[in-house]
C-alpha cells in the first residue's frame, strides 16, 4: 500500500517544478513512510510513497519498464494467475511484485487490464512515446483517486491534500460543497471531492488523460442474471468465495493480523486466518477494541443488543491466536477527532472515524498489513434498513432519514440555495436507476437489488472512505475480503428467501459458515462497531462545541445558525444523524470536525 500522486501538462516543462512535487510528495509521506521515488518527464511527473509489503527489494516505484512508468497504489490478489498468463506470452519477471506484473499486464492488454485484476487498487500510468496517461480504481472503491483538471493540468493524488499541496488549486467551497457536508456527510456523491474543482474518479471506472483531455468509462458493474443454482449449492459457494478471499489476503512479506471484535464479521476472517497461520506452524495476532468504562455505562439498544468483551472472550478461548486488546479512553478519543479530519481531509464519522485511526495507530506497533470485516452487511443484507419493511420502501437514503433536520442547521442565505429534497432525491434516483433489475420478475428481490446498489455506492464508499484515511494515517494496510468483487457479483443475484436463511440478518453467511465459529458467535445478533457509551464523552464534546459557539471568528458560524447549534447540546434529540452510530454525541462532534477543517484548510466560502 502507498500513495500516488501526478501532474500531466502538455504545454509546460514539468522538469522546471521540482520543488513542488516534492511537496506534494512529503504531503503523502504518512501513507508510505518506508520508501518514495519520483520521476519527472518534460510533460509527466509521477510520485510514490511506499508501504512495502510484498517484495521489499524489487516493488520500487515509480516503476519503468520499456516506455511506460506505473505509480501504484494496492494489492493484486491473482498476481500468479496474471503472471502464468503474461509468461506464456514470453513476458519474464525479475521479482514477484504484483507492480511489475499489473505494468506488464497493462503492456500486454492496454485498458482491457482492469478486467483481469481481482484487487484494490489506483494506478496511473504514463506511456512516454504516446504522451498519455491511463489511469484506474478498482471495481468496489476501496482505494481512492482524486484529481483537479482545469487550465490544461491534470493533478491527482490519493488523498486531496496532496492535491492542495501543488498549490494549482485552492481550499474552496461552494454551496454544492455545502450542500454534501450539510445535507449528505459524512457521504458524499461519487465523483464528488466536496472541495470546489476537486473530482474523484468514481469505482469501477477508467480512462486516458491526453491531448484531448479526460475521457474516463465504466468498466465494470453488478448484472443481472438468473440465479439457478439451489440452496445447497449457494451455500457451497459462498462459503468458498468468502475462504478463498480470505486467503488470497493473507499473502503478505510482512506480518499480518487481524480486526476481531466477537461479531460475525470479523470472526469469520479470523478463524479462516487462523487455520491458515495453523497449517504453516504460525501464531495469529488479533485485535480488538474497547472503551474505559463501557461495562458500566453500556445500555442495550435495538441497535446494539449487547457488547463485545464476553464475544471476544469467546472467540480467543476458541482461536489458536494471540489476542491484543486496546482500550480507548474520552479525552484520547475527543482529541483525535482533529487528526481524524486530517485524515480523511473533511469532516467524518466523528469519534467512530477517531477510534479506528487510534485502533490503528496501536496495531500498527506490532503489525503492518491487517484484514478486517468490513462490507458484509451492505452485500449480505445485514443492515436493518434491509430487514424493517416500513424502512426498506421508503424513498431516499436508509441511513440518512434527517433532511430537514439537518437543514434547519443551516443559514439563510445558504439554505436558500438548496432545495434540500430535490439535492437528496435526485441523488437517490439516480443510484436506483442504474441498478440492473431488468430480468428480475419478483418486486422484492427488484427491490433488495436496488438497496444493494444503493449501498455499495453510497454507505459502503462512507465507511471504505473510513477504513482506508485511518489506517493509512498510521502506515497500517487493512484490507477487506468482503470487498471481493466476486462475491458482489454471486451475491447480486442470490434471492432475498436465500440471503434471508432462517430469517435471520445476514442467515446465508452464518448458515455458509458452520464449523468455522462456535454457535454463539455464529448466531449472535448483529451488533455494530463498537462506540464508547461512557457519558463524559458527551460532556467533552459538548464543552468543546460550546467554545466554537462562543468566539464570534469561528468559521462554522459562516455556514451554521448558532441558535441551532446551540439548541443541539441542551435538547436531548434522539435523532440520528448518519445511520446507527451517529446520534446526538457524533452530530456535536461532527459540527467539530466541520468548523475545524474549515480553520485547518483555510477554506474559502465562494
Amino acid at each position: 500500500m502507498c500513495s500516488i500522486a501526478g501532474k500531466i501538462n502538455l504545454e509546460s516543462d514539468l522538469r522546471e517544478e521540482k520543488g513542488t512535487f516534492v511537496r506534494i510528495q512529503n504531503t503523502l509521506l504518512r501513507r508510505g513512510p518506508d520508501d518514495k521515488g519520483m520521476s519527472c518527464e518534460k510533460h509527466a511527473s509521477l510520485i510514490h510513497t511506499r508501504l512495502a509489503v510484498v517484495d521489499i527489494e524489487n516493488g520500487k516505484q515509480p516503476m519503468e519498464i520499456e516506455h511506460y512508468i506505473i505509480v501504484y497504489n494496492g494489492e493484486l490478489y491473482n498476481t500468479e494467475e496474471i503472471c502464468a498468463e503474461l509468461k506464456s506470452y514470453g513476458f519474464t519477471f525479475r521479482g514477484h511484485s504484483d507492480t511489475e506484473v499489473l505494468l506488464k499486464a497493462y503492456i500486454k492488454w492496454k485498458e482491457k487490464c482492469v478486467e483481469k485484476f481481482n484487487g484494490i487498487f489506483a494506478f496511473a500510468i504514463w506511456d512516454k512515446k504516446e504522451e498519455k496517461l491511463f489511469i484506474a480504481r478498482d471495481r468496489i472503491g476501496v482505494k481512492p483517486f482524486f484529481y483537479y483538471n482545469r487550465n490544461g493540468n491534470f493533478i491527482f493524488a490519493s488523498e486531496i491534500k496532496g492535491i492542495l499541496a501543488s498549490g494549482a488549486v485552492e481550499a474552496e467551497a461552494d454551496i454544492n460543497s455545502i450542500a454534501e457536508l450539510m445535507l449528505l456527510g459524512p457521504g458524499r456523491t461519487q465523483g464528488q471531492g466536496v472541495f470546489r474543482n476537486i473530482g474523484e474518479l468514481p469505482p469501477a471506472t477508467c480512462g486516458y488523460y491526453d491531448e484531448n483531455g479526460l475521457k474516463t468509462w465504466k468498466y465494470w458493474q453488478l448484472e443481472d442474471k438468473e440465479h439457478t443454482d439451489n440452496l445447497k449449492t449457494t451455500i457451497e459457494k459462498v462459503r468458498f468465495l468468502v475462504t478463498d478471499s480470505i486467503e488470497r489476503q493473507l499473502i503478505s512479506d510482512v506480518p499480518v493480523c487481524t480486526f476481531l471484535s466477537g461479531g460475525l464479521d470479523s470472526s469469520i476472517i479470523s478463524s479462516v486466518a487462523d487455520r491458515y497461520f495453523t497449517r504453516r506452524g504460525e501464531t495469529l495476532h488479533t485485535f480488538s477494541l474497547d472503551y474505559k468504562d463501557n461495562d458500566i455505562y453500556f445500555k442495550e439498544s435495538k441497535f446494539q443488543p449487547n457488547s463485545d468483551p464476553s464475544f471476544i472472550n469467546i472467540m480467543n478461548g476458541y482461536l489458536n491466536a494471540e489476542n491484543h486488546l486496546v482500550k480507548l479512553d474520552t479525552e484520547e478519543l475527543a482529541s483525535a477527532l482533529y487528526d481524524a479530519v486530517d485524515a480523511r481531509d473533511l469532516p467524518g464519522m466523528a469519534d467512530v472515524d477517531s477510534s479506528l485511526l487510534l485502533f490503528c495507530k496501536e496495531i500498527k506497533k506490532q503489525g503492518t498489513v491487517a484484514l478486517s470485516g468490513e462490507c458484509a452487511d451492505e452485500i449480505f443484507g445485514g443492515y436493518p434498513w434491509y430487514r424493517d419493511e416500513t424502512i426498506r420502501e421508503k424513498e431516499g437514503f436508509p441511513w440518512a432519514q434527517s433532511t430537514s433536520y439537518r437543514y434547519k442547521f443551516l443559514k439563510p442565505e445558504f439554505a436558500k440555495q438548496i432545495n434540500p429534497q430535490e439535492f437528496i432525491d435526485s441523488r437517490y434516483k439516480a443510484t436506483i436507476g442504474l441498478a440492473d433489475t431488468g430480468k428480475t420478475k419478483s418486486a422484492l428481490n427488484k427491490r433488495m437489488k436496488e438497496m444493494m446498489k444503493l449501498n455499495l455506492d453510497w454507505f459502503m464508499q462512507t465507511l471504505l472512505d473510513r477504513k482506508d484515511r485511518m489506517s493509512m494515517y498510521n502506515g497500517l494496510e487493512v484490507r477487506v475480503p468482503f470487498c471481493d468483487y466476486r462475491i458482489a457479483e454471486y451475491l447480486y443475484n442470490v434471492p432475498w428467501e436465500y440471503k434471508d436463511y432462517n430469517h435471520y440478518e445476514k442467515g446465508l453467511l452464518r448458515k455458509a459458515m458452520e464449523g468455522y465459529l462456535p454457535e454463539k458467535i455464529l448466531w449472535r445478533k448483529k451488533s455494530p462497531y463498537p462506540k464508547t457509551h461512557n457519558p463524559s464523552y458527551l460532556k467533552k464534546v459538548s464543552e468543546m462545541l460550546t467554545e466554537i459557539i462562543n468566539d464570534p471568528t469561528s468559521p462554522l458560524l459562516q455556514i451554521v445558525k448558532k441558535k441551532e447549534l446551540q439548541k443541539l447540546l441542551t435538547e436531548n434529540l434522539s435523532q440520528p444523524w448518519y445511520g446507527q452510530l451517529m446520534t446526538t454525541p457524533q452530530t456535536i462532534a461532527y459540527f467539530i470536525q466541520f468548523d475545524y477543517w474549515l480553520r485547518k484548510y483555510k477554506v474559502r466560502i465562494i
